[in-house]
């Protein structure tokens, strides 16, 4: 009996709620102090999942000195912790992360990079080609600051050199990179709106890939008027390594999809791709048995790629919990449901202004944070997936609304992480070869989130890619 009980605790009761000191001020306590550390830290250019680690914890702690019943607030945050959608997210992240290592391990960096060095193009053409290199290799690992710091160093002063505008091309492999943090099912972004909405990842993707391509073709047009305009001229000694095999490894990438979009489940689907990644590695000779895994000759060395994999979202694992521990104060204290009343009787009274309220909710809360994925986990389960299923939105349609909005303005603004990185960068490559330097804010110039913004609009505005999660729903649903 007394296991019961202590299971029972653990399951929230929709009809109680927490009690929280101030009322809804109280329960809006640890949003204000998630919230105000990350952009102090945004801000400072300190932002960084593990450095998020203290605004989560500082937060739980705040709301509990505002609680009226401390043993229902912990409880309500073990809850958080151990949300369902939450465990499939972070289970996805670990095979992800490996995932990411071993196609840069097999040499999809210098597969790429061989086939811009191949291509022969120069100005917008190069700029074009380094767009598509970016894309790719940013679906084949899910990161968008890994495929910057990869592909950077070289393709931006080899693209000065073939007569690229330096402002746009810095623009536009950020834009690649973007593309694929939008729509891999690797992405961490894709993950988190996906699972947060209940969504599988074969409707998120198969759904999603027509507002991405669409974005993507779309942004060519500017590359192709501002991408050119310098001067040809001797291409300097580039140090980097350009293997054409690597690209083999985009078959790994390609088992993950076609498992996903077959319906598999998004862990089993990584976890195949992992072996496919694996074996093409060795196969082609670029990794050995002993780099994914080995008993170190010390205590405290690396046993391998799989260790690396794991740790290089561990920070964003822990600071996901953190959050999911905050949403559901949230949830719980009653702040989300008030928040939800105000805007169904406010901005979202019929299906399209639910889609816009996603859309503005979801951009604001990615303004102020260094990361995106944090801010689909604070609004998809709160905001996101109550209000869309007040409308009959389709789980992957709330999916696919809340991560193009969060990738759109998230990578235009100067204190982001992937921005952040991507000047890095480029600083590096250009004071390498004495280049010319663009101004961060040239990330503004970055044409894949503009022309995403634009198809997202038009797709609310128009109804173009909108599902219902009821074939009836559509016509009970509040006209649009």
């Amino acid at each position: 009996m007394a296991n019961q009980e202590v299971e029972n605790s653990y399951e929230f009761d929709a009809s109680k709620k927490l009690d929280m000191y101030g009322g809804i001020l109280g329960g809006l306590i640890p949003l204000f102090v998630l919230i105000g550390i990350l952009v102090w830290l945004s801000v400072a250019e300190r932002g960084g999942t593990q450095a998020f680690w203290a605004g989560g914890w500082l937060a739980i702690v705040a709301g509990l000195l505002f609680a009226k019943n401390k043993f229902e607030y912990c409880q309500a945050v073990l809850r958080g912790l151990g949300d369902k959608n939450g465990i499939v997210i972070v289970t996805a992240w670990l095979f992800a992360g490996v995932f990411g290592q071993l196609m840069v391990a097999g040499g999809l960096v210098e597969g790429l990079l061989w086939f811009g060095m191949e291509a022969g193009a120069t100005g917008a053409i190069f700029v074009l080609v380094s767009f598509l290199a970016a894309m790719m290799f940013s679906l084949g690992t899910g990161t968008s600051t890994g495929t910057v710091l990869a592909i950077m160093p070289v393709l931006y002063p080899a693209g000065i050199f073939l007569g690229a505008n330096p402002a746009m091309l810095g623009a536009t492999i950020l834009a690649g990179a973007a593309f694929g943090d939008n729509l891999a099912p690797v992405s961490d972004t894709t993950i988190v709106s996906a699972f947060t909405q209940e969504a599988t990842m074969k409707d998120v993707v198969r759904s999603r890939a027509p507002l991405s391509l669409t974005a993507a073709a779309l942004a060519v047009i500017p590359i192709m008027i501002f991408g050119g305009g310098g001067t040809v001229s001797n291409l300097p000694e580039i140090t980097a390594t350009v293997d054409p095999r690597g690209l083999l490894m985009l078959a790994s990438f390609a088992v993950v999809v076609v498992l996903a979009l077959k319906g598999r489940h998004i862990v089993e689907s990584l976890i195949w791709g992992n072996i496919c990644a694996a074996i093409i590695a060795m196969l082609t000779g670029k990794m050995v048995p002993s780099v994914l895994f080995h008993i170190p000759a010390q205590r405290g060395e690396s046993t391998g790629l799989i260790e690396k994999g794991i740790s290089g979202v561990t920070g964003a694992i822990i600071f996901a919990l953190l959050v999911l521990a905050v949403t559901q104060i949230l949830v719980e204290s009653g702040v989300m449901n008030s928040i939800l009343k105000w805007a169904e009787k406010t901005i979202a009274k019929t299906v399209r202004q639910a889609e816009l309220s996603i859309i503005f909710v979801t951009i604001i809360a990615s303004i102020p944070i260094a990361a995106n994925a944090p801010a689909e986990l604070l609004v998809g389960p709160s905001f996101v997936k109550p209000i869309g299923k007040k409308f009959n939105l389709a789980p992957a349609r709330r999916a696919n609304l809340m991560d193009c909005a969060v990738c759109s303005m998230f990578f235009t603004l100067p204190w982001h992480i992937c921005v952040i990185v991507w000047y890095g960068a480029m600083s590096s490559a250009a004071q390498a070869f004495n280049l010319p330097l663009p101004s961060i804010w040239t990330a503004l110039m970055n044409p894949y989130n503009w022309t995403l913004l634009a198809v997202l609009f038009f797709s609310v505005f128009t109804g173009w890619n909108r599902k219902y999660e009821t074939p009836a729903a559509s016509k009970n649903s509040v006209q649009a």
